[in-house]
């Protein structure tokens, strides 16, 4: 079988890579994704390996080229894609110097002039501060003070400390001044006029200047040790006028000799930032590269004489020659006078699952994986499931209008799949759905179908073909007259009478039944029991594809043991009820339907093993019949039990030839082939408690799980009797309405507008994506646990490429 039915041969190989060459292999593997390394130094902590400081270093230019995506931002320019595919480089120093010289841009960032600004700023709002003071009160010692304070009296000299805070410090600085120099201060705050940008954030702070009058050197230097500890920005504030006055006329020249500065210094960044613009986007690709292949060789181990590299990796069996080749050529580009060597060898490890996929088949695959990878080489439902779930989500959803508002909104995203700009789009949900395009598509072709099966468009019926009932023979041979008609709204149509009814309809359901008042009821009764009907039938394939698996991996006792008697069991009970729907359904005609047996109750007194006198057999020795079933059924489940547990002794000894170990070579069997899983298979015979463990959880899940499962398959009748009803309701509550408002054309055309308008959004909006999104969910049945174990590991091949297989 092919790889869709069935993951691919994957075989584990063995690399010699020389040691001047293995940088470039590993890089060109990486380009090709061919295999997936495995961690032969998992025992080694990541500081323990050999190129442990290769990948530190483009840790730090990946933190350099973060630095200057953030100023391209700040900068308000945006990075580019990446063109085309850059190679990886040959090594970290070929960057590192010209990266580090681009990395000086930070230091010439806007708001390094903000000290100076500060200054000024003090100088010029500083003497609107003191204002609120007298000087004569500074002249003179403060009352009380005495030489016991610990101020010297040395004269009347007024000293002051002057800067800048930030405004929720400001007041934490006064409390703490005042109680700590014991108030023989004073300090004034005055917000600053302008905020200035913060050189770290680039963000507009506002700042709190103050200024301290205070007279003693010992005060003054506590006040000092206080702002240092507040990380204030403290100036001088020179004591005479003048002196104050030629200060603020050089800082205000050094700051207009600073703004010069900045100019040029924007200037310049911009032309750095323009050129680190067009090159950031592959030096990104190219350290990314770089990192990602010096990580990989950190999980090869060194051979014997430190010349070479020893490597493990999966690789699917039809890529070896490519791997090896590969590896040749890099060898040759590199300069290495040594070539690489490729061994395959054995392994007991289950292999990785590989199943390729393309943009039709990803989705469906997709759902798969979602209930769990297959084993290796396991049977993959993802080809039944292309058909059998949209189908099941049909079911649900039938309706001709829902179903080709659907398949024409999947089709335009399947014609229009090559153009950029729906690839490139952001959106999350729009990724969503055109990642699963293909899905839609089927499941809205699907829908189309099974709506013309009900015999619904819009929850309107469609007289396609002539009805099969005639109410001009039941009126003719039941002589209604005009007194009848007037005094019985509801008339009822006699199958029995002759002509009334001509024969089944086409296809379908005929649409006489939408102007039954009895429509619910008969829906009701078709959609249960061919949900029933497909559920079982869903059912017994997915336990017949068990015997693909069985016969794969070399277990015919597997037929015998489980797939016997899980078939029983199943159609023993289940098969037989959907044999009484199909009898019931040929062998009663309307005109014994009214002495036609309930089937329901016939299935209740077959586990009972009772009769009801009140409802016939369906057949003669029906009673039998049911007893044999059941008991051979119930006879099934020991087998099921205790089956494999009493053939474990058996397989014993009797399980496979070893491998012979020399089998290495490229264009030999796999190791890893049916019979390595066979052997892997029956490596469980020498616990057999494990075995009876085992086949007691898949006794017990199996036997409930047919019955949970059958009533669970009842969501396809719930849901889509909820689907019709819905769109019934959303007919009557809007179009009906706008239909009925006027019989003018002028009025109708006006009234309709909104009424059509309001109706495609509430049939979008509801029946669409809600009910929709309902069945979709509600379409993943129970079918694959009854062949598929789903306990495998997907091949991770160690690659470069992004994975778009879904786009």
């Amino acid at each position: 079988m092919g790889s869709m039915f069935r993951s691919e041969e994957v075989a584990l190989a063995q690399l010699f890579l020389p040691t001047a060459a293995a940088y470039t292999c590993v890089s060109d593997l990486g380009e090709r994704g061919l295999v997936e390394f495995r961690d032969l130094n998992a025992s080694m902590s990541p500081f323990q390996r050999r190129y442990v400081g290769e990948v530190r270093r483009c840790e730090e230019l990946e933190k350099t080229f973060s630095f200057l995506q953030e100023e391209l931002r700040r900068a308000g320019q945006t990075l580019p894609e990446p063109q085309g595919n850059p190679g990886g480089p040959r090594g970290c120093a070929s960057r590192g110097p010209k990266v580090a010289r681009e990395g000086e841009v930070r230091e010439p960032r806007p708001g390094h002039g903000m000290h100076p600004t500060q200054a000024h700023a003090v100088l010029r709002q500083g003497p609107h501060t003191r204002g609120q003071h007298s000087e004569p009160q500074l002249l003179s010692p403060p009352p009380g003070l005495s030489r016991d304070s610990g101020v010297p009296l040395t004269g009347p000299s007024v000293s002051f400390v002057a800067g800048t805070i930030p405004p929720w410090r400001a007041g934490a600085l006064e409390r703490l001044l005042w109680r700590a120099c014991r108030g023989y201060l004073i300090a004034s705050f005055v917000d600053m006029e302008e905020s200035l940008e913060d050189p770290l954030t680039g963000e507009s702070t506002p700042w709190v200047i103050f200024l301290i009058s205070y007279w003693g050197e010992q005060i003054g230097q506590k006040i000092r040790k206080i702002t240092d500890c507040f990380h204030c920005n403290v100036f001088p504030y020179p004591d005479r006028e003048e002196e104050r006055v030629a200060s603020l006329q050089h800082l205000q020249q050094q700051k207009q000799d600073l703004s010069v500065v900045l100019q040029e210094t924007e200037h310049f960044l911009g032309q750095v930032l323009g050129r680190v613009r067009g090159l950031l986007p592959p030096w990104q690709v190219q350290i990314r590269k770089m990192k990602a292949v010096y990580l990989t060789l950190n999980q090869c181990s060194l051979s014997v004489t430190d010349k070479c590299l020893v490597a493990e990796v999966w690789c699917p069996a039809r890529d070896l020659l490519a791997l090896q080749q590969t590896l040749n050529e890099s060898s040759l580009r590199s300069g290495a006078g040594v070539g690489t060597v490729v061994h395959r060898i054995p392994s007991r490890d289950p292999p990785p699952t590989l199943v390729r996929t393309n943009r039709f088949t990803a989705s469906f695959q997709g759902i798969v994986d979602a209930y769990g990878v297959g084993r290796y080489q396991e049977v993959n439902p993802a080809p039944y499931t292309i058909i059998t779930f949209p189908f099941l989500f049909a079911v649900m959803f039938g309706d001709v209008g829902h179903g080709l508002l659907m398949f024409l909104f999947a089709l335009a995203m399947v014609l229009g799949e090559n153009r950029p700009g729906m690839k490139a789009s952001q959106n999350e949900i729009w990724r969503t759905f055109f990642g699963g395009r293909y899905l839609l598509l089927l499941m809205g072709a699907f829908s189309v179908y099974t709506g013309f099966i009900y015999n619904e468009c819009f929850s309107r019926a469609s007289a396609i073909f002539p009805s099969g009932w005639s109410v001009r023979a039941m009126a003719s041979q039941s002589n209604w007259s005009s007194g009848f008609l007037a005094s019985h709204p509801v008339l009822s149509l006699d199958p029995n009478v002759t002509d009334v009814f001509r024969g089944p309809y086409p296809f379908g359901i005929d649409p006489i039944w939408s102007l039954a008042i009895n429509h619910l009821s008969f829906l009701n009764s078709f959609k249960m029991k061919m949900s029933v009907i497909l559920g079982i039938l869903h059912m017994t394939f997915g336990v017949i594809l068990g015997v693909f698996n069985h016969i794969h991996f070399r277990q015919p006792h597997r037929l015998v043991l489980e797939f016997l008697p899980e078939m029983l069991f199943l159609l023993g009970l289940f098969g037989y009820l959907v044999f009484m729907i199909a009898y019931k359904w040929l062998c009663f005609s309307a005109t014994s339907s009214p002495w036609a047996p309930s089937i329901l109750i016939h299935f209740i007194n077959m586990f009972l093993f009772s009769r009801s006198p009140t409802n016939k057999p369906l057949y003669p020795h029906q009673e039998p019949v049911q007893m044999f079933l059941v008991i051979l059924a119930l006879a099934s489940v020991p087998v099921l039990l205790l089956g494999l547990y009493l053939w474990a002794p058996r397989a014993k000894g009797g399980g496979p030839a070893p491998q012979d170990g020399k089998r290495r070579l490229l264009d030999e069997p796999s190791p890893n082939g049916p019979g390595a899983e066979e052997d892997e298979e029956k490596g469980w015979s020498f616990d057999f408690s494990e075995v009876f463990m085992h086949q007691a959880i898949h006794t017990i899940e199996y036997c409930l799980g047919c019955i949970s499962n059958t009533a669970s398959y009842l969501r396809l009748w719930a849901l889509s009797l909820a689907h019709a009803q819905l769109s019934e309701v959303l007919w009557a509550m809007v179009m009906r309405i706008g239909l009925g408002m006027g019989r003018e054309v002028g009025v109708a055309s006006v009234a309709l507008v909104p009424v059509f308008a309001a109706f495609a959004v509430l049939t979008v909006a509801i029946l669409l994506v809600m009910e929709g999104l309902s069945a979709f969910l509600h379409a993943l049945v129970e079918f694959q646990n009854k062949f598929y174990a789903g306990t495998g590991y997907k091949l991770s091949p160690f690659t470069f490429v992004v994975e778009e297989s879904a786009l």
